[in-house]
């Protein structure tokens, strides 16, 4: 049976399309915008992404909605296209699995911001063949990437190469705010290739060399006005790479940095600077009044690294909220700062950043029962804090002992705690009914408590009954050998209406 012929609106929008795809026609757009509403409607809805976006871009509207009218020299209010539906809707055919995780309105730039990150990950295959040698720029975009924007197949719709890479980066870099780089991109000719991108998010993977170092430097410097956020991942550091990286960032005649979040993870620090803190990291903490979040974590650093990490905060003006120190070693890190300030004048509530930490991860340090006492003294100076995580550390039963104390005197003075991890931490039963039964009267805003990983059994079952008719919202308990017996005997003790609205309760495997 044959297929019945298009109809004519059908050819008539797919002329139209091409034509959107090719050089921006003065004349033909003023006609396309005074078409009918339906019919404009159904156009938007069948316009490709590059066609979609000359569409939008020429709309004859100022920023308040609204196009001058010659003939009658009056102002005209723009017509109600849902143009982001239209860009949410392309953006949910090309990607169906992300759109979920997504809250935002300019799906338009989000799309784009993907789309050239697919570029660079495409590019990325290619320049990483031993073999290659040429221009990043000339690396060629597949066809099963070009067609998702209206290009179809090898079709010269312009006088650019639009199957190059630099094509991508030059039309749709000025969409981009958030990137992933791979060190093989980290080249003079990428920060050329990024000049009309806005960057405030940067991501950097694997940087190891001093060549990748200078054309990182290059981007950075480029970018150092929007950047607020980055982040390095498995990357090798020296104290000359991280000297240049954060002396790129200072903002000229301002001498400081924009940055609010910086992470480091899973890096490796060369010597010297895996025992002391470089003096580019130094300065750049020192500098960055805006900085809210450090992240340093599975970085190997050792008990002197953290120790002048904390001296360094100490006396910063920056007002730092999250500190992460996750999966490091620094077990005595306290006790050795703690030591050094015996007879000194200083003391730990000196530091600006440390009375607005609200957020503190020390999971997996190697920390002991000791180091849990030193800690109760630092936080005994951190009055905002709210988040604590020492999860897979053994701090055993003393280290509860240890940690109790701080949990009443925040209670009786200005009380923040709101979550509480303490995964996997050699606990017992004893340890764990009487931290439970100071946290049932502990008067503080405690909503979350994970406990979960350390072997309990059923001994915990009336502490936990008692702790259910606190203010506690999310309740961890995966792991403690409770059993399905001592789960009906937990149920059994909550006689009352309770606040929790999430539990954790997978039994031990």
């Amino acid at each position: 049976m044959a297929e019945a012929p298009p109809s004519l609106l059908s050819v008539c929008i797919d002329a139209l399309t091409q034509q959107l795809l090719r050089p921006c026609d003065d004349d033909l757009l003023p006609c396309i915008y005074d078409l009918p509403s339906h019919l404009l409607d159904t156009l938007i809805t069948r316009l490709p992404p590059l066609a979609l976006r000359t569409f939008h871009h020429h709309l004859p509207f100022d920023e308040e909605g609204f196009s001058h009218d010659d003939s009658t020299k009056k102002r005209k209010r723009a017509r109600d296209w849902n143009l982001n539906s239209a860009w949410q809707r392309l953006f949910q055919l090309r990607w169906p699995d992300r759109v979920k995780q997504i809250h935002r309105t300019d799906w338009e730039q989000l799309y784009w911001e993907t789309h050239l990150q697919d570029c660079l990950d495409e590019a990325v295959e290619v320049a990483l063949i031993p073999s290659f040698t040429g221009y990043i720029g000339d690396i060629q975009i597949s066809d099963s990437i070009l067609k998702y924007i209206g290009f179809v197949g090898n079709t010269n719709h312009s006088t650019c190469d639009h199957s190059k890479l630099s094509y991508h980066c030059l039309q749709f870099g000025s969409h981009v705010s958030c990137l992933g780089l791979q060190n093989v991109l980290c080249t003079a000719e990428t920060s050329v290739l990024l000049r009309e991108c806005k960057l405030q998010s940067l991501v950097l993977r694997c940087i190891r060399s001093k060549e990748q170092i200078d054309g990182l430097c290059k981007l950075l410097a480029q970018h150092c006005r929007t950047l607020t956020s980055l982040e390095f991942v498995h990357c090798a550091l020296s104290t000359d790479f991280i000297n240049a990286i954060f002396g790129s960032l200072v903002i000229e005649r301002v001498q400081k940095h924009g940055i609010q979040h910086l992470s480091i993870i899973a890096t490796s620090f060369l010597e010297p600077c895996t025992v002391s803190l470089p003096s580019g990291l130094v300065s750049f903490l020192s500098s960055g009044r805006s900085l809210c979040s450090l992240k340093l974590s599975e970085n190997h650093h050792g008990w002197t690294f953290a120790k002048d990490l904390f001296v360094t905060l100490l006396n910063l003006s920056s007002g730092i909220s999250v500190l992460d120190l996750s999966r490091n070693r620094i077990s005595g890190w306290l006790f050795y700062y703690r030591r050094s300030l015996s007879g000194s004048h200083l003391s730990f509530g000196n530091g600006k950043s440390l009375k607005l930490l609200r957020v503190l991860n020390l999971r997996e340090n190697n920390l002991g029962k000791d180091d849990v006492q030193h800690l109760r003294y630092a936080l005994e100076h951190v009055p905002n804090l709210e988040e604590l995580d020492i999860s897979d550390n053994s701090i055993e039963d003393e280290g509860i002992r240890n940690l109790i104390p701080y949990f009443v005197g925040a209670s009786e003075t200005c009380p923040r705690i709101t979550c509480l991890k303490l995964e996997n931490c050699d606990l017992s039963c004893v340890g764990v009914n009487l931290l439970l039964h100071y946290l049932s009267t502990f008067k503080g805003p405690l909503k979350s408590l994970s406990i979960a990983e350390n072997y309990l059994g059923r001994q915990v079952v009336e502490a936990l009954g008692n702790f259910f008719h606190t203010p506690i919202e999310v309740l961890d308990i995966a792991g403690i050998g409770l059993g399905s017996d001592g789960f009906q005997e937990l149920q059994s003790l909550i006689k009352e209406e309770i606040k929790l609205v999430k539990i954790n309760i997978r039994l031990h495997n």
